[in-house]
């Protein structure tokens, strides 16, 4: 039996994601927004501070994949 080959090059940041993505969850969603605006700003402060060790680079790629993850979720809307 052959098992596909991980596609990921850095396993360490996808462990992260999982980490942050139960943190920031709810700043995508829609009904948390204040006046209209998404909470999607305040997902970066929070995995900044729960999640300190890593550099501003993969912060972003954290919130970014974790908001693509809330959105393949969620479908279209």
């Amino acid at each position: 039996m052959s098992f596909p080959t991980e596609r990921r090059k850095n396993l360490q940041l996808r462990e992260l994601v999982d980490k942050a993505y139960a943190l920031i969850e709810p700043f995508f969603d829609p009904a948390n927004a204040w006046n209209g605006q998404t909470l999607e700003h305040l997902a970066y402060r929070v995995v900044r501070e729960n999640l300190p060790g890593i550099p501003p680079e993969d912060v972003q790629v954290v919130v970014s994949a974790a908001t693509r993850i809330y959105r393949a979720k969620i479908g279209p809307q």
